[in-house]
């Protein structure tokens, strides 16, 4: 198995933290705030081969987005993850998934962008729907599909 560390954001019902937790007891929950975040990061070592990162988007109902890129002072990091595989393992679980070149402007960004500096591209940031839309199956799906590219 890829040594992988999953990230979310701390909050009681906020499922990118459920999601990381979910998934692995190697994880970390990001502080909800920019200097909380970079600190959090920051803490991290870089023995880890992979940062999978989870944010929420509330305009997701049923799909994922998986971004390609985080942009700060219009300077663009990209991922070096094989983003198509990541994009098949999702659909393969039943998860509706989309890559997505255009950033988002908040803290998801921001955190997306210290995680692919710091690791020099090897960090890939995943949004998903809130914990309102989620059904079920959800969380076991997602293990499913990184259980599909993690070994």
């Amino acid at each position: 198995m890829k040594n992988i560390l999953f990230v979310g954001f701390r909050g009681k019902n906020n499922a990118s933290g459920l999601l990381a937790e979910q998934l692995s007891s190697d994880h970390l929950l990001l502080t909800n705030s920019f200097a909380g975040l970079k600190k959090d990061l920051d803490s991290v070592s870089k023995e880890y081969e992979y940062i999978m990162m989870f944010g929420v988007d509330k305009t997701l109902t049923s799909s994922v987005r998986i971004e390609k890129v985080a942009s700060v002072a219009s300077q663009k990091l990209v991922s070096d993850f094989d983003l198509n595989s990541l994009e098949r393992a999702m659909n393969d679980a039943g998860i509706p998934a989309l890559l997505s070149e255009t950033p988002t402007t908040y803290l998801c960004n921001e955190a997306y962008w210290y995680a692919l500096d710091k690791y020099s591209g090897r960090a890939v940031f995943i949004h998903i729907p809130t914990i309102k839309h989620l059904d079920d199956t959800f969380f076991e799906r997602m293990k499913f599909a990184f259980s599909n590219i993690t070994h």
